[in-house]
């Protein structure tokens, strides 16, 4: 095997890691969202059923659910904020 056939694998491999790193960074933003929606509505969850015989509920809608599915816990920590700040949510 001659020194261009060792460098053109080379290349093709470099040319490969290029390709599968692009691929895999949208993969991970979607899973990192994915995560965060779950951890979110969990954490909505357990707050409507541990505060709910207090009164202290926080709707599960739209909103609620495009902050905390992006923010993920902050999301939700700025949702109990809001809640007991101003008695919005």
């Amino acid at each position: 095997m001659g020194y261009l056939t060792v460098l053109a694998y080379a290349a093709g491999l470099m040319v490969l890691l290029v390709f599968a790193g692009l691929f895999l960074k949208p993969i991970r933003v979607v899973m990192k969202l994915v995560l965060n929606t779950l951890l979110g509505a969990l954490a909505l969850l357990l707050a409507n059923l541990i505060g709910g015989p207090a009164g202290f509920r926080i709707a599960l809608n739209v909103y609620t659910a495009f902050i905390v599915g992006v923010l993920g816990i902050p999301g939700f920590v700025l949702l109990v904020i809001l809640k007991l700040l101003f008695g919005i949510v």
